[in-house]
């Protein structure tokens, strides 16, 4: 995987000429090359030139650097005098926009971040454009070792780096063996797929060599299922698996993207009952879409797009499942879309579910297929091929009626055995076990160890939340601590009992591009009292895709997002509010529902288990760390008793987590 597109060292580069260093980058851009990317190059090497002439340092200059999580490349990044700058350029532009700032700080935290040849040098972000007035800030530092953005127009781009170098008088060290240094994304599902509809490569989207390598062999399968089974006329279902955060949505969008035009023999589209995940991807790619259309807009003999035209095309080839699911039921045409990708299949609504919703939402009162049984119905319609690629995860179940993997076997034994199907042998373990489901069941499968992705790819600073996460549910203290001080140091987890403190101390944690949020369960009705409304509806895509400072987004810290809005996605930092719907006892965890004006206790598992893993989904969102705010409650309240919350604060004391200091 190349790094840069160019590199050399500050010598070589000086000696090189323009054409030579343009020849070696323009053939590596993998995206549609246009002229105006001819002629930001062409002004960096000219400035850069212009900036070294007269030097005689050493420095190592990359150009096109890729960062790591978000998919995309860094300007040219700079190593000189034991330092790395990280040099974004807009040529043309005559101020320093926030969106320039947050991206040029952004790069920066993400190569400290994920090459752990950065992780303890000092990293400066300098903003360069061309047409502004000089503005140098000071040097200030995160406790990252990360610069705030220093900004210039680049007539005094010699100046400031000297200026850097005297002040911080770093070590030089071996550039070589940095570069080399293990290289570890970890995009959130929006900045995958963003770079991923951005032609960039699934792998270099992703954490580590071996989950790469995992995910690469996954696709590469389904792809070849896919391609024969159009050449051999077959139907097929395919069953994915993977451990928790593997990349089983990435490697369904991945295959969805590959096949997006209405024209492939292969067409895809991807699939989800996660409506705000759908709403926020598409949001997201049509934004991208849009802009970068707007870009070429600039050349000659190309044609404007409008929103509406970005969003429909992104729509085609990622839908939400009810919407599909609708469309054909009016109908009986055949999909377009000769290839299904099912995200999260096993949450497919059983015969019961579906029949309700039918006769209540629809009007229809015969309808007596579960939701696999009709999904796979619509797809064999086509008379000659069809492929469905069903994406299994387990564990965060958090709606009633939800068929399970046994609800897909039913549908094809009963109704649909002439489909062949491959499946993970890793099917029946772990939290993918359903009741009714043995391994004879999968003796007419054939089995692909290559569909089961065994490499998690979460937080770079938490690889054990998930078991720190697991054992507070179940509520042990003890081992919950162990697995906390293993991660403390990297993934901060901290209490507070004031919602102004909780929000002051994320407020500080949320740099440039990082995205913080306000969560709390669907079911904490007397956080209101606190000035927390769950009840308040949130439009996910501007929750999630909103500038900081627009008061619609996440980072505002106003709106509350619960479990439905946030599952299958992620901040980098949470405020977590916890009400009296989970309580801790000397006798363990109780469960509660408010309804009306009191609460009342969940007595059935199943509703249990749902509370349970709404929290676990509130706690297993934040990227790099959260607090979690615990109110006092109040005993002239009997909704909100003080008892009711100080027994859940002191558990997670137990559980290691710190306090904040006022």
């Amino acid at each position: 995987m190349s790094r840069a597109y160019f590199t050399a060292s500050i010598p070589e580069f000086l000696a090189a000429d323009q054409a030579s260093i343009l020849g070696q980058i323009t053939p590596l851009h993998g995206q549609d090359l246009l002229h105006s990317q001819t002629q930001a190059w062409i002004a960096q090497i000219s400035l850069l030139k212009q900036t070294f002439s007269a030097t005689s340092q050493q420095g190592q200059l990359f150009f096109e650097f890729m960062i790591p999580r978000m998919g995309r490349r860094a300007d040219v990044v700079l190593v000189l005098d034991g330092i790395i700058f990280v040099l974004e350029f807009k040529v043309g532009a005559n101020t320093y926009s926030y969106a320039d700032r947050a991206q040029t700080a952004g790069y920066a935290l993400d190569l400290k971040h994920f090459h752990e040849g950065s992780h303890h040098l000092p990293i400066v972000p300098i903003l360069v454009c061309t047409k502004a007035t000089e503005e140098f800030t000071s040097l200030t530092f995160s406790q990252e070792q990360v610069a705030s953005v220093l900004c210039c127009n680049g007539t005094n781009l010699a100046t400031l780096l000297s200026s850097v170098n005297q002040q911080l008088a770093a070590s030089p060290f071996d550039i070589a063996q940095w570069l080399a240094a293990s290289y570890k994304p970890t995009p959130t599902i929006v900045e995958a797929a963003q770079a991923l509809y951005a032609k960039h490569d699934v792998v270099d989207i992703t954490r580590s060599e071996a989950g790469s390598e995992n995910i690469r062999k996954t696709c590469h399968k389904l792809f070849e299922i896919i391609h024969r089974a159009r050449l051999q006329q077959q139907k097929v279902i395919c069953f994915v698996t993977g451990v928790p955060g593997a990349g089983k949505t990435l490697v369904g969008l991945n295959i969805a993207n590959q096949h997006a035009n209405p024209n492939d023999d292969e067409y895809s589209v991807f699939l989800s009952g996660n409506g705000p995940l759908v709403a926020v991807l598409q949001e997201a790619l049509a934004q991208d879409l849009f802009q970068a259309e707007r870009s070429r807009q600039l050349e000659p003999n190309t044609q404007p797009i409008t929103k509406k035209e970005a969003r429909q095309r992104v729509e085609s080839f990622i839908q939400n499942i009810h919407r599909f699911r609708d469309e054909y039921i009016k109908e009986q045409a055949k999909p377009p879309e000769h290839v299904a990708i099912f995200d999260e299949a096993q949450r497919a609504w059983d015969l019961e579910q579906t029949a309700k919703f039918m006769q209540q939402k629809r009007g229809l009162f015969d309808f007596n297929m579960s939701e696999p049984e009709f999904l796979i119905s619509v797809m064999d319609r086509h008379q000659d091929w069809a492929v469905i690629i069903a994406l299994i995860g387990g564990g965060q179940e958090i709606n009633v009626g939800e068929a399970g993997i046994l609800g897909w076997f039913k549908a094809i034994e009963h109704s649909f055995s002439h489909w062949h199907v491959y499946c993970s042998p890793n099917l029946l373990t772990g939290e993918y076990v359903n009741d009714g489901i043995e391994q004879a069941t999968l003796k007419h499968f054939q089995q692909e160890t290559s569909l089961h992705l065994a490499t998690s790819m979460r937080s770079f600073r938490a690889e054990n939340l998930s078991s720190f996460v697991h054992y507070l549910i179940a509520g042990d203290a003890n081992r919950a601590k162990q697995v906390y001080s293993t991660i403390a140091s990297q993934y901060p987890i901290v209490l507070s009992r004031d919602l102004a403190q909780s929000r002051d101390w994320l407020k500080q944690q949320t740099l440039a591009n990082r995205r913080s949020g306000l969560l709390a369960s669907s079911n904490a009705i007397r956080l209101k009292a606190e000035g927390v409304f769950v009840k308040n509806t949130i439009e996910a895509e501007k929750w999630f895709l909103a500038a900081p400072n627009d008061i619609r987004s996440s980072n505002f810290l106003e709106d509350t997002a619960t479990e439905f809005d946030v599952q299958g996605l992620e901040l980098d930092w949470a405020l977590v509010a916890w009400d009296a719907d989970l309580r801790f006892t000397d006798n363990g965890f109780q469960h509660w529902r408010f309804a009306g004006s009191k609460w009342q206790k969940r007595q059935q598992r199943v509703q249990q288990q749902y509370l349970e893993n709404a929290y676990r989904v509130l706690l297993t969102r934040a990227r790099e760390g959260m607090v979690i705010f615990v109110p006092e409650g109040n005993d002239a309240d009997s909704t909100r008793k003080t008892s009711f919350y100080d027994g859940t604060y002191a558990f997670l004391q137990a559980c290691g987590l710190p306090t904040l200091k006022n």
